[in-house]
């Protein structure tokens, strides 16, 4: 009998919660009603892609300075156990999403992981994100 096994999919984005004030909403809710954006979570999406497009450029530039990996970056067992039979230490910066694999030990990865800054998501354990709780920002 054949098994299968599925891994967890990595959600493609965060939920936010934001305020705005009556008018703006019954401006937002005018431009769906009339065909412009599907729902308020389109128009909002837009809105928020157009604007970061705007600042494209200093973007760039802050990735580089900082030596940021922009995108996903993700961190198998088998990631990690190289780095430690290689006796390193990772310094984890993302712009995006950082995933460290569910079945990584909490001591490997607190062994391996100098620090983890993380603008966007990290995904983690909760023993991983104990053990590694000083060293993320």
């Amino acid at each position: 009998m054949a098994t299968t096994t599925s891994t967890p999919r990595v959600s493609e984005s965060e939920k936010l919660t934001i305020n705005l004030g009556y008018v703006d909403l019954g401006q937002i809710d005018l431009l769906v009603a009339e065909g412009f954006y599907a729902n308020r979570s389109d128009f909002i999406r837009t809105a928020i892609r157009n604007h970061l497009r705007s600042h494209a450029d200093a973007l760039q530039q802050v990735v580089a300075r900082k030596m940021l990996v922009l995108g996903m970056q993700h961190f198998s067992q088998a990631d990690l156990m190289r780095v430690q039979a290689a006796g390193e230490k990772l310094q984890i910066r993302v712009l995006g999403l950082a995933s460290i694999a569910q079945d990584v030990p909490a001591q490997l990865a607190a062994e391996t992981i100098e620090s983890i800054t993380v603008l966007g998501a990290l995904q983690a354990s909760p023993a991983v994100r104990a053990a590694l709780a000083g060293r993320i920002t």
